[in-house]
């Protein structure tokens, strides 16, 4: 959904622009998003398959086998596999739109995961996450801006915030909690607290206790229009940590954007695979 050349394309043609998008943290942090052709993409029922790079289902975990490329400016190459083993699959879909034009879908909110890549500090084990965002329209045509968190709670369960500016003025708020057996409920909503701006001045909030002061633990992917970070936060009075995101769709709208991302995106329009 953030390649350029898809936009470029006229997104007629979603089977023409697939890619798996991979970003490591830390010392030697590379990120990957490759723009591939048609003749790159192969999918079963169980498996998804872009370039040399694959997504298997085995009926139990996921194991997502990685061969990619760095982008500018850290190159180098991003090999190995990651298994991610959900401890249950809810059946929770929110849609994010009155129309049901976009939909999240959290598969696998409470899971393990196993890294094993072919660089120094790249082999852990640890929590995990596997969901999914689904759309019928691009994202900017709908919305301006949104941020996400995901934070794991004492006792091994999960709390998500989705919350969103819509382009026809009505807003998304919106609190789950995920238990290890795949249960999933609505929660009263913390108020929204700000954050610092991220480098690119990105706007930043997430949910909180009133009169928290939620921070940033550790950058992990900071562009232009996107901001991803470890943040703390507090929660019913306890201190969480995990994942969090925010999307300013009116810069990534921009045209004068598109060069930009082009250049973390490169496009590979032919690929013969091997078998």
């Amino acid at each position: 959904m953030f390649s350029p050349w898809y936009r470029w394309s006229g997104r007629r043609d979603p089977e023409n622009h697939v890619c798996i998008n991979v970003a490591t943290y830390g010392p030697g942090g590379r990120f990957a998003m490759t723009d591939r052709g048609r003749s790159a993409l192969r999918q079963t029922g169980t498996r998804f398959e872009v370039g040399p790079s694959r997504l298997d289902w085995d009926g139990r975990s996921l194991r997502i086998a990685i061969d990619e490329r760095g982008a500018p400016p850290l190159f180098g190459r991003i090999l190995g596999e990651i298994r991610v083993t959900p401890a249950a699959v809810t059946d929770v879909e929110l849609p994010l739109t009155a129309d049901g034009a976009h939909v999240w879908r959290p598969f696998a909110p409470v899971s393990g995961i196993e890294v094993d890549l072919d660089a120094p500090g790249w082999r852990w084990r640890g929590h995990g996450y596997l969901d999914a965002n689904f759309g019928l329209r691009a994202l900017e045509a709908d919305f301006s801006y949104w941020t996400w968190g995901r934070y794991a709670l004492p006792g091994g369960g999960t709390a998500c915030f989705y919350d969103a500016d819509r382009r026809d003025g009505t807003g998304l708020a919106h609190g789950a909690r995920f238990l290890p057996d795949g249960s999933a409920e609505e929660i009263a909503l913390p108020p929204r607290r700000p954050m610092a701006r991220s480098l690119w001045r990105v706007r930043r909030e997430t949910r909180g206790d009133e009169g928290s002061r939620p921070r940033q633990v550790r950058g992990m992917l900071d562009a232009p229009f996107y901001a991803r970070a470890m943040v703390e936060t507090v929660l019913d009075g306890q201190s969480v940590t995990g994942v969090h995101e925010a999307l300013d769709l009116d810069r990534f709208a921009s045209p004068l954007l598109k060069p930009m991302i082009a250049l973390r995106v490169p496009r590979r329009r032919r690929w013969r695979f091997g078998d």
